[in-house]
């Protein structure tokens, strides 16, 4: 219930930190559009300005030029001076003036190219002034001169607010990326934060419940380990008894029907139920607890139960084996009783018609090998869920220390191998105790 509680608080900080990260995202990308909108229109704006001043600068260029012309052409001698076509000029500039101060009137140079316009008007009415005297010796005169160097002056203050201008608009449009781009940065730096923080948070809680399944399936294992054993002693205790004492018994009343001499079919039946019920009981005693194993070993108990498998389904067996020593009670159980299920899962799902078994000690581990030539495990089913059998197996080998491995049988297209090892921890015999003591 606690890993249930937990791993829900998990799923739902990350939902929700997952959802703030997606907010986020998208918090920046609105900001990221919303300012390469106004940077875009800024720029368009920057550029239609600049293109509207560009051209009336030009146009304003050319006037000056038409009034530089008309200007030097007042400093000849009068009689030189076409008076008519001097006329036609300032009339053409007046009008081109008036028109290009129409077009700048709502700019934010209006107050200039108002200028332009009363200072080309005074230099024109000047002009026109000299140019009615008939008998001027000279048709230059200062106040023209001044009223022109005022055209120039304020054509060079348009031509200097143009260029501010155009500077300011490309600041600003400096400005707009660099905020755009701390904007940017601030919004994933906190996206950064947030999601690390989630992964810490997330890491954490995982390592604390793998520590916690680690623990429950380390006492799990514990309980398994100490049901096994204790089905293993009562398992010993009443094949202990059956053979002993109920074996025993039942010999005696053999005995007792025998002694008493008497021929009668009722007696001979009675001697065959005891018989019968010998055989039995050491049948019975043999499936709880092999007394071959407990006073031979591991070795003489999975040959007794090779022979005894091929006697009862007519499977054939080869077995081999190279080990000398006796093992840990507790570790020749658990190989006796993997072997044991191995041979009855093959007797009821495979329809093997040979099987190999080799018990075989080597680099301080003791390897159990049952192969078959069965149909093997169903295709696309893994071994880890082949059912409790595999599970109990599994459970004992590492109940002793070792591992048990399923794998499909290498030398055949079909069939089985099981292969269990644990760790070779040989026991001391009565004799070396007995020689320990008397040192």
């Amino acid at each position: 219930m606690l890993r249930l509680l937990a791993g829900r608080s998990v799923v739902r900080v990350l939902i929700t930190g997952f959802a703030l990260v997606i907010v986020l995202l998208l918090v920046s990308g609105y900001v990221g559009v919303r300012n390469a909108q106004e940077i875009r229109i800024s720029a368009e704006r920057l550029a239609g300005e600049q293109v509207v001043t560009n051209r009336l600068i030009d146009e304003v260029h050319r006037e000056q030029g038409a009034l530089n012309a008309v200007f030097n052409n007042l400093n000849q001698e009068p009689d030189s001076v076409d008076r008519d076509q001097i006329l036609s000029q300032l009339n053409e500039a007046d009008r081109v003036i008036e028109q290009i101060v129409a077009t700048g009137l709502g700019t934010k140079d209006e107050p200039l190219w108002k200028q332009l316009q009363t200072a080309t008007v005074a230099f024109s009415s000047e002009a026109r002034r000299l140019l009615a005297e008939e008998d001027a010796e000279s048709l230059f005169s200062y106040d023209l001169l001044e009223r022109h160097e005022t055209v120039i002056e304020v054509v060079r203050k348009l031509i200097a607010a143009g260029s501010e201008r155009s500077a300011l608009a490309q600041l600003l449009l400096r400005e707009q990326s660099a905020t755009l781009v701390r904007q940017s940065v601030a919004l994933m730096g906190a996206c950064l934060l947030l999601a690390l923080g989630i992964a810490v948070y997330t890491v954490r809680t995982t390592a604390r419940l793998t520590r916690d399944i680690e623990a429950q399936a380390a006492e799990l294992s514990r309980v398994s380990w100490h049901m096994v054993e204790n089905q293993e002693s009562a398992a010993r205790r009443f094949s202990h008894e059956l053979h002993d004492e109920l074996g025993q018994s039942l010999t005696a009343v053999k005995a007792n029907l025998v002694s008493l001499g008497v021929s009668s079919p009722r007696v001979a039946d009675c001697v065959h139920l005891v018989d019968e019920a010998i055989q039995n009981v050491r049948e019975l005693s043999q499936l709880l607890r092999p007394t071959i194993l407990d006073d031979f070993g591991l070795d003489a108990g999975l040959r007794w139960q090779c022979e005894r498998f091929m006697q009862r389904t007519g499977v054939d067996v080869q077995y081999d084996a190279n080990l000398s020593m006796r093992l840990a009670d507790e570790t020749e159980t658990q190989l006796f009783r993997i072997a044991q299920e191995a041979l009855t899962n093959i007797a009821r799902h495979s329809g093997a018609t040979s099987v190999e078994i080799s018990l075989r000690h080597e680099d301080g581990k003791v390897r159990l090998r049952i192969s078959d030539n069965g149909k093997g495990l169903p295709e696309g089913r893994p071994a880890a869920s082949s059912g409790i059998g595999m599970t109990a197996m599994r459970a004992r080998a590492r109940g002793a220390g070792g591992e048990l491995e399923v794998t499909p049988r290498r030398d055949a297209k079909q069939g089985l191998t099981i292969e269990a090892w644990v760790p070779a921890e040989p026991v001391r015999n009565e004799q070396e105790d007995t020689n320990l003591v008397g040192r």
